[in-house]
């Protein structure tokens, strides 16, 4: 798809197999997704800490591909299930390759821990001691720590004839304590390291002899699991503390809802969450000198194979590590940076005004989040505001639209929202909105039990002077203020008729019994999104057939989705130019002769994760571009309520394709490129060719729609896209 003279340069030349797949394992792809989040704590051009949250990241992306990824490949194997994925695996082959790369890339990842960031953070100022290694007075303090704070917490669960081998839940992390009674019998207890206490138990300076004047301040810690070894003679009295191991234990997590139990889905979510505590294991992480006897128990009373042990010689349960990225020390951080709001929407401002002038467009987290949590704000009071519909993803803690929204039914709006129970890993929260919202007034829907409703759309009807006038917002991120601030993510403003008219139809489906499968403008699913997107992928193969060059760039988290993987072939194959930005999981295979010759995948990992979804064709000239919140991935297409929204102001359609698309195809610094052979190689800038980074230009521009593009550079010319 690229001549010589305009491909990028990478670091290295890739290995080209005997024999290449058709399609990348997507388990196997997503790991090696999680291999460039660990080069990314590993790459010194980050401030330390940083570095440190990206190590962090690393392990809780690891402990969550356990929980489901791996807790799915087993579910498959208990079942009898033997059929072999699209690369040719069977489940268990799976597991196998996957242990092989996860062994190694923890080890990888505990050197440089070990040898790179611990020492450059204790010449920083922030050292991770061993308990052993402590003076005399810090050993006091400490053991008044664990007396007064810690102690009170803990529960020894002893395991014998009389005492059964206690639950360990998930991702709980526990000290295997052999101890010896006075009549000389040996004895296993497990004890608990408290989730309710920082990991890390901070240290104090000592202030023993020969430590004289004052001192620049210094953060120093110890593990809570050597604190606690050390202090097991006070658990155990009377009683021999031999020796004690930690492990880490890593569960099934994935909800099962049934359709035959779900009259109450609220209910059955609650239930099911309780039951997440009980799955089963699905890894197994031990101190690696263990003893036999003890891993043995272990294994036994968990109920797993050797094979779902995962030694290790150092601390445990690395995700942990986030905790020293909150310490008060912005000279190791990103410097801060102030999200830019677009001057008619800033506070004060006439939002309703603004929106009804032409439609807006915010990038997060370069553009505020503010403005739509201030548009829902503004609704709540506003007299002629009668109604306001909503779904609700994920919000996180205290979110002020929450407020707003409840705010809005006790001013006597009509206030309908749809909350979705079934989003991973929030559920609890969301419970607690949903009952927050019905408590207030607010007409709350938990969505339909097969699917999950994943579009994010905010609806306000408001009563003007002309006639009932519709809002909407539409985004490809949830409406967290947080999160706005980590991850890239779009959003359209619009009054529109049609869109509205459209939020207006999807709404009724999900609160009522409407069937409405037409849509005037959004492309929703399921459905919806895999037809409208094959037909423009078909309409590009015919204008690449015709001579009028077919050019397709796609934006998004994965693809994984085998039946648009072959749509995306079939248009290389008819010679249709084809960049795909796929920031974790791709089963596509790029740049194989004959099948994906014209297919150029790469992805991005830097400060902030990209997380918006952009589908642009080039329609001989008449460029299309959509924005939405479905990944190209089975369960979005098919198994979702996801929406696909057009972007139709020349202006805005112009400064997405040159000044969004553009700067992420020229990234030559944080992108790399997929290789045939599913490797990723880091994209290098070309001779005389400075350096780029989309993120860091971002930061450093006014973004507001219209802004000027980058210069062109060698990696990808300006007449690729938007020709």
């Amino acid at each position: 798809m690229q001549t010589a003279e305009n491909a990028p340069r990478t670091a290295k030349k890739a290995r080209v197999p005997r024999v290449r797949p058709v399609y990348f394992n997507r388990e196997l792809s997503w790991l090696e997704f999680n291999r460039r989040v660990l080069e990314e704590a590993m790459d010194s051009s980050h401030p330390l800490l940083e570095q440190v949250k990206f190590l962090s990241i690393f392990h809780s992306n690891l402990d969550e591909f356990f929980m489901i990824r791996v807790s799915g490949l087993k579910d498959q194997i208990a079942s009898g299930v033997g059929e072999r994925s699209p690369d040719g695996l069977t489940p268990r082959e799976q597991l196998t390759v996957i242990r092989e790369r996860v062994l190694e890339m923890r080890a990888q990842a505990r050197h440089y821990w070990e040898k790179g960031l611990r020492p450059r953070l204790a010449e920083a100022g922030v050292q991770i001691l061993s308990y052993d290694s402590l003076k005399k007075d810090q050993k006091a303090a400490l053991r008044d720590y664990f007396a007064s704070t810690v102690y009170p917490i803990l529960t020894p669960l002893a395991v014998d004839p009389a005492h059964p081998f206690p639950h360990i839940s998930n991702l709980s992390l526990s000290l295997a304590v052999a101890i010896r009674d006075p009549e000389k019998n040996e004895r296993f207890a497990r004890v608990k390291i408290p989730q309710v206490l920082p990991r890390l138990a901070a240290v104090e300076p000592s202030h023993g002899r020969g430590d004289a004047g004052p001192r620049p301040r210094r953060h120093a810690f110890v593990w809570m699991e050597e604190l606690i070894a050390a202090h097991l003679d006070m658990l155990f009295r009377g009683m021999k503390v031999l020796a004690s191991f930690p492990f880490h234990v890593v569960r099934d997590a994935d909800l099962e809802i049934r359709l035959d139990e779900a009259e109450d889905l609220l209910e059955t979510i609650e239930q099911s969450l309780a039951r997440r505590r009980f799955g089963s294991v699905t890894q197994l992480t031990v101190a690696a000198d263990m003893p036999a006897h003890i891993r043995g128990l272990l294994l036994q009373n968990l109920e797993i194979e050797e094979g779902d042990v995962y030694p290790d010689d150092g601390p445990l349960a690395l995700a942990d590590l986030m905790q020293l990225c909150e310490l008060d020390l912005p000279h190791l951080k990103d410097p801060p940076f102030r999200p830019h709001v677009p001057p008619s929407l800033r506070p004060g401002s006439d939002l309703f005004a603004a929106i009804r002038s032409h439609d807006i467009v915010l990038h997060h987290p370069y553009d505020s989040i503010n403005p739509v949590v201030e548009l829902v704000r503004a609704a709540s009071v506003d007299p002629d505001v009668l109604a306001i519909k909503m779904t609700i993803y994920r919000v996180g803690r205290n979110s002020p639209i929450v407020a707003a929204l409840a705010e809005a039914a006790d001013n006597g709006k009509q206030v309908s929202v749809v909350v979705e129970l079934k989003a991973r890993f929030d559920e609890e929260n969301n419970i607690v909105w949903a009952r927050a919202l019905e408590k207030a007034g607010v007409h709350v829907v938990y969505g339909e039990i097969e699917l999950k409703t994943h579009c994010k759309l905010l609806l306000i009807v408001r009563r003007e002077t002309d006639g009932i006038v519709r809002y909407v917002h539409l985004g490809t991120g949830n409406y967290n203020v947080r999160t706005a601030r980590l991850y890239t993510d779009l959003g359209l403003l619009t009054c529109d008729p049609a869109i509205a008219e459209d939020a207006s139809a999807l709404f009724n489906v999900l609160t009522g019994y409407s069937a409405n499968t037409g849509y005037r403008k959004l492309l929703v699913s399921p459905g919806g999104i895999r037809q409208g997107l094959a037909e423009r992928i078909e309409r590009e193969i015919s204008h690449a057939r015709a001579g009028r060059g077919g050019h397709i760039v796609f934006k998004m988290n994965s693809l994984t989705d085998y039946r648009s993987a072959d749509l995306l072939y079939r248009a290389s194959q008819a010679g249709v130019m084809i960049d795909l930005i796929v920031r974790s999981a791709c089963c596509l295979v790029p740049g194989v002769k004959g099948l994906s010759d014209t297919i150029r995948v790469v992805s991005i990992v830097g400060r902030f994760l990209e997380h918006h979804r952009i589908y642009y064709f080039r329609n001989g000239g008449e460029e299309e571009v959509w924005l939405g919140s479905a990944d190209m991935m089975q369960r979005n297409l098919d198994s979702r309520v996801e929406t696909l929204f057009p972007i139709e102001d020349p202006r805005l359609k112009g400064w997405l394709i040159r000044s969004v698309l553009l700067p992420h195809l020229r990234d030559n610094v944080k992108a790399r490129e997929l290789q045939s052979d599913g490797t990723y190689v880091r994209v290098c800038p070309g001779p005389n060719e400075p350096p780029f980074e989309v993120q860091r230009w971002f930061l450093e521009q006014d973004v507001e729609p219209g802004v000027k593009p980058p210069q062109e550079g060698r990696t990808r010319p300006l007449a690729r896209v938007g020709d």
